[in-house]
């Protein structure tokens, strides 16, 4: 087969492009901290079943993706951030692969399925999950496997109990993933669609098949809660009341708050939005039924998201997975159509793909003025991402004037692969903060003398990453622990210093330094920043 028509191979290719390249390139966030460090203290402190942050039980989130976190970090090292983030990208390659698979069923149209999967992985919250050492990917490709094989299930003839099995247990890693979240955001709403636009025809002699596999999702999804529930009922309890009332009232968001949705899949914004214009386009489409499941998928995970009081914007995730079939219809109907339409049906498509070229056109010029002073270092990268946008906004110009759409659709996914390749090794140079110090200076201060470290009350994950081990917490829940060492280092807040000289009247208090993480020069997070003491008894 040749290489243009084997659309699986492509794809590997250009996940591996998007997900796998310059991945070290962005500094660790506070999810991935908190995520490295339960992984690292696996390793270090054997903490594999009971999981910890800072050596304090940390159950919110089951341990699967952490599991593959912890094994990456044994193969491939400790400090290696592509070894920490390497999980997360096979998991995006696998959501994406899975999205193929997943069109190629729903039409039977192979072309389709590597239209749709290319715009999943080009589109924003999908791309960045797939490049970051949190757990929202893992759960979700998990249940694109799950999905296939649902299809399967309800659509054959044939008994299916091998697939039943592997569908229990994608079902079961998803929920050992992030819990019932898929469940609820993708599964649930994918039912619904497939039970309105295709009914479950078959499905009544399809009860054992369903049965095998509830029990064996069940039965993994219950094990690692049941056991540590089990064992540390105190903890698991505490973390459970503090966990159910953040749905309540944490980060409360009103009911219309993901009415934007489209707009998360970045450049695909213009296409996506088209592609939920129902009366519009549901003449123009190679498959009518195919598109209105896609649509129905896509509205009814927005709708029982909407419902859930706690919002934030990386929560539509998994909305992205249908938007991404759905706006495939669009772009397949563009394929085929966009020279015989009128210029009224053109003018969305030049102004996306337009503004898309212009932003590749300018870049090197305005990039230059922005970066002028920080060239040092990051040149060659500047001048191969300038050439690179450039000619890619040209050839995107030339072609929406030609109007061979397929060219521009395939260039605007290279214009992706070309701001990974070249563009992302800048990210480490820009606004580098010029204070910046590391929380490993801190053993310097003691010049070898075995002085424990402490944190006052509230500790940063992404100091505790750096620092490379958990640091005591010596107040907390209003309790004040005094260490038994007669001399020690303590971590505190500014606001913090008068309650520390209070509490350890009896020390001689010295400030010795001040450590600022915050790794861009223009943004002041307070939870990066702290003050260094040096207590003495006296």
């Amino acid at each position: 087969m040749k290489l243009r028509n084997n659309y699986f191979l492509i794809l590997i290719l250009t996940c591996i492009a998007i997900f796998f390249v310059n991945l070290d390139a962005i500094y660790v966030n506070i999810m991935e901290a908190r995520n490295f460090i339960t992984a690292r203290e696996m390793v270090d402190l054997d903490h594999w079943i009971f999981t910890t942050m800072n050596d304090e039980p940390r159950y919110e989130k089951p341990p699967l993706p952490t599991w593959l976190t912890a094994i990456s970090m044994m193969l491939f090292g400790m400090k290696s951030l592509f070894a920490l983030r390497l999980p997360a990208a096979i998991m995006g390659t696998i959501g994406v692969l899975g999205i193929y698979k997943i069109g190629d069923q729903i039409t039977g149209n192979k072309k389709f399925g590597f239209i749709s999967a290319l715009i999943a992985a080009t589109s924003f919250y999908i791309l960045y999950s797939g490049r970051d050492g949190q757990w929202d990917i893992h759960t979700h490709a998990w249940m694109v496997l799950a999905i296939i094989g649902f299809f399967k299930i309800f659509s054959e003839n044939s008994k299916a109990i091998g697939t039943s099995i592997l569908v229990g247990i994608c079902l079961g890693f998803s929920f050992l993933s992030k819990g019932p979240v898929s469940m609820y955001a993708l599964l649930l709403p994918f039912l619904i669609a497939y039970g309105c636009t295709f009914k479950f025809k078959k499905v009544q002699k399809k009860w054992p098949e369903i049965l095998i596999l509830v029990l064996i999702a069940f039965l993994i999804s219950a094990s690692w809660s049941w056991y540590v529930y089990y064992f540390d009922t105190k903890h698991v309890m505490e973390i459970t009341n503090t966990e159910a009332g953040r749905w309540i009232d944490y980060n409360v968001r009103p009911f219309y708050y993901y009415w934007s949705f489209f707009i998360q899949s970045g450049i695909w914004t213009i296409p996506a939005f088209i592609s939920l214009l129902y009366p519009y386009l549901k003449n123009r489409v190679f498959h009518k039924k195919g598109y209105q499941f896609t649509l129905l998928w896509t509205l009814a995970s927005v709708v029982l998201l909407s419902i859930i009081p706690e919002k934030k914007s990386r929560y539509l995730l998994p909305v992205l997975i249908p938007l991404a079939l759905n706006t495939g219809f669009y772009i397949e109907f563009l394929f085929r159509s966009f020279k015989n339409l009128n210029n009224k049906e053109r003018w969305p498509v030049y102004f996306n793909f337009g503004l898309i070229a212009l932003i590749g056109i300018i870049f090197p010029f305005a990039g230059y003025y922005y970066f002028q002073e920080k060239l040092e270092g990051m040149l060659v990268w500047f001048v191969l991402t300038a050439i690179s946008l450039l000619f890619i906004g040209i050839f995107i110009l030339f072609f929406l004037k030609k109007k061979e759409f397929n060219k521009v659709f395939y260039l605007t996914i290279e214009f992706t692969i070309a701001i990974i390749f070249f563009g992302f090794p800048m990210a480490k140079k820009i606004e580098v903060n010029p204070y910046y110090t590391s929380i490993t200076e801190v053993d310097k201060i003691v010049e070898g003398r075995k002085w424990p470290l402490f944190e006052y009350e509230s500790f940063s994950p992404e100091m505790v990453w750096e620092y490379g081990k958990p640091v005591e917490r010596l107040h907390e829940n209003e309790n004040l622990k005094i260490p038994e060492a007669e001399n020690f280092l303590l971590l505190a807040t500014e606001e913090q210093e008068e309650e520390i000289r209070r509490q350890f009247w009896n020390y001689r208090i010295q400030k010795v330094m001040e450590i600022d993480m915050n790794p861009v020069g223009n943004k002041h997070k307070g939870r990066l920043y702290r003050d260094l003491y040096k207590l003495e008894k006296q």
